[in-house]
């Protein structure tokens, strides 16, 4: 049987959120009106099918002290209580001003161990000191957490009267608590009862292993992203009337531009959500507002300034040595020569013009005018574009790994005064990935240069080289 914790208190104390927290499950219901929990829920978290521990999220405390006056009534010994405990649910399972106790205290007489929660943002009160009694009663291991649910600071008095009922109290911050953290209370959770030691040993080691899969399986995601949009392009037929008129020229090389532009933003799209499934984020929400980070359109001035390289480095890392050198405009009509003069590739866009000569993405004319030419727009050669979209990903990984599962607001994150996030990567890395980047703008076909790329990605998010 594996290690199972009933999360105890009265409403409106957290202990929704330490359940979806602890067990990974974003659909477990969080609201601030009190009593959103009326029956014994439980979740067991699993890694490879294989379960770990569980939890069961209960509902509050309703009427403490009735419960302690029947027990104290029908019991005189100490050895009596967790028996009588047991008959009180029992006895009291249907009858409705019991409802929440029974559920709560079901079980626990069935073997589940006490996280009893509290908020230590409010002050201590008598009333609390029933509950910690009839628990008590239960004679199950117990563990006392004081959540941080407010900006008040009780900790220190919650402490001294759970230290009376409690073998073990814990300040856990059940929406801010990162990974390194919820491991530690899941090892504490160990020392509650001897019998729980090796198999919560179990889940923490795999937690860990199951994390460092997720980042690799990310780091896939991403270098695959960045390989479909370093080879995406956009064509359509070119007309004779097209070729000879500028204006028609440059209005078709603009839809095909804005075609482009929308596909990357679409593929970087598809990529989150799938790194936000791996992290078992499916339904976290990202605000769409132009001041937060990761809303910053990849094709802009403000999104190349905070993401990708400064000019330096960029210089530094070797990367303008990969740059498309003058117009940017590659006529291939089958040997033949077409002059269409010098209207095509004239794409002027804020980001473009980051050592591209103020072009975003390379123009083409392919094809003969007998068997129907087309303009090709892409695929993007400016040098600092990989950059910034690595910086996004980068960013965004950050941000889905360490969240938990009880923060339901919206991702985002101010952009503060950052800017060049990708100028922090290390020396050597960086280099590498300029590389890497260079030979798959020049053949994003090529398989050594991907598998590389998914290996430079990982070091990026901290994950330890195999082997």
């Amino acid at each position: 049987m594996i290690p199972t914790f009933a999360v105890v208190g009265q409403p409106n104390k957290g202990k929704s959120s330490i359940v979806a927290t602890l067990a990974e499950d974003e659909r477990i219901a969080i609201a601030p009106t009190p009593g959103t929990t009326r029956t014994a829920h439980h979740y067991t978290l699993s890694i490879d099918g294989q379960p770990q521990y569980a939890l069961v999220d209960t509902p509050g405390f309703q009427r403490a002290r009735a419960v302690l006056d029947w027990l104290e009534a029908r019991a005189t010994t100490a050895q009596e209580r967790p028996a009588v405990v047991a008959r009180f649910v029992e006895e009291h399972r249907d009858d409705p001003r019991f409802h929440d106790e029974c559920e709560l205290l079901g079980p626990i007489i069935d073997g589940a161990g006490i996280l009893y929660v509290v908020d230590g943002t409010k002050p201590y009160g008598p009333e609390y000191e029933l509950e910690m009694q009839v628990l008590q009663w239960t004679g199950r291991p117990r563990m006392a957490l004081i959540n941080l649910i407010g900006d008040g600071d009780f900790v220190d008095e919650w402490r001294r009267a759970l230290d009376q009922y409690f073998s073990i109290v814990r300040v856990f911050d059940a929406v801010g608590a990162d990974f390194g953290t919820r491991l530690a209370l899941l090892r504490a959770f160990a020392e509650l009862d001897e019998g729980w030691r090796a198999p919560i040993e179990r889940a923490v080691d795999a937690l860990t292993a199951e994390r460092e899969r997720r980042a690799r399986r990310a780091a896939a995601e991403i270098a695959d992203c960045l390989v479909a949009c370093l080879g995406m392009v956009e064509r359509a037929p070119l007309s004779d009337a097209d070729a000879s008129s500028t204006d028609r020229r440059r209005e078709l090389e603009g839809r095909l531009l804005e075609r482009l532009r929308d596909g990357i933003r679409d593929r970087e799209r598809e990529a989150r959500d799938r790194v936000q499934s791996i992290y078992r984020h499916q339904n976290l929400q990202r605000h769409d507002v132009a001041a937060e980070l990761l809303a910053t359109d990849i094709f802009t001035d403000e999104g190349w300034e905070l993401f990708g390289l400064s000019r330096t480095e960029l210089v530094v890392s070797g990367a303008l040595s990969g740059a498309v050198a003058g117009g940017g405009i590659d006529v291939l009509l089958g040997g033949a020569s077409l002059l269409l003069g010098s209207g095509i590739g004239a794409l002027v866009g804020g980001a473009g013009a980051w050592f591209g000569g103020n072009e975003l993405a390379r123009v083409k004319v392919l094809g003969q005018s007998l068997g129907g030419r087309k303009l090709q727009v892409g695929p993007v050669r400016a040098p600092n574009f990989p950059w910034v979209m690595l910086g996004r990903a980068w960013v965004h990984h950050r941000l889905v790994a360490e969240r938990n599962h009880a923060r339901r607001e919206a991702m985002s994150l101010s952009m503060g005064e950052e800017s060049h996030l990708m100028d922090g990567v290390p020396d050597r890395l960086r280099k590498d990935l300029a590389g890497t980047f260079k030979a798959l703008q020049k053949d994003p076909e090529d398989g050594q240069a991907r598998r590389r790329l998914a290996e430079q990605v990982e070091t990026l998010l901290g994950v330890e080289p195999a082997g």
